[in-house]
């Protein structure tokens, strides 16, 4: 039969199509919640620098208060 060889080129064709698009899929998932995570980290550290900048505004009055 030779069709055979193209018929089997065919199916592996379309099995390899359906594992891309599943691993891709996948894979996608993953980058979104590592993105999310990151967002989270990122607006954390938000909050820690205005923290560190009220802090430091604190120190910086208190020191003109003791030493002018």
């Amino acid at each position: 039969e030779p069709w055979a060889p193209l018929e089997q080129v065919s199916e592996l064709a379309e099995q390899l199509e359906e594992r891309l698009f599943h691993r891709y899929g996948f894979h996608n998932g993953l980058i979104q919640e590592r993105l999310q995570a990151l967002g989270e980290v990122l607006e954390r550290v938000e909050e820690v620098q205005a923290e560190l900048r009220r802090i430091c505004c604190t120190v910086e009055a208190a020191y003109q208060d003791l030493c002018l």
